[in-house]
């Protein structure tokens, strides 16, 4: 099973990533998996914030004015890519 690990293997553990990775890479390596830490971080919190916040309120069609209100006749003309 896994034990408490001294100073001496800990300094093992560090030069056999050194030869494996080299100098150069080791700040690299470091920095990305920093960096995905505090995306997944922030991810699991706006996970948690959209579960306990209430959803916004979705207006119906009648409480909206008539001037906001569009008919299916009214609807914009999409948009061309190609002329």
């Amino acid at each position: 099973m896994l034990q408490n690990f001294g100073f001496g293997e800990i300094m093992i553990i560090l030069v056999i990533v050194l030869l494996l990775f080299g100098a150069k890479r080791i700040p690299e390596i470091a920095g990305s998996l920093g960096k995905g830490i505090n995306e997944f971080k922030r991810n699991i919190n706006d996970a948690q914030r959209q579960i306990t916040e209430p959803a916004p309120r979705q207006d119906s069609v009648e409480s909206r004015p008539a001037s906001e209100v569009r008919h299916n006749d009214e609807a914009p003309e999409p948009k061309r890519l190609i002329s």
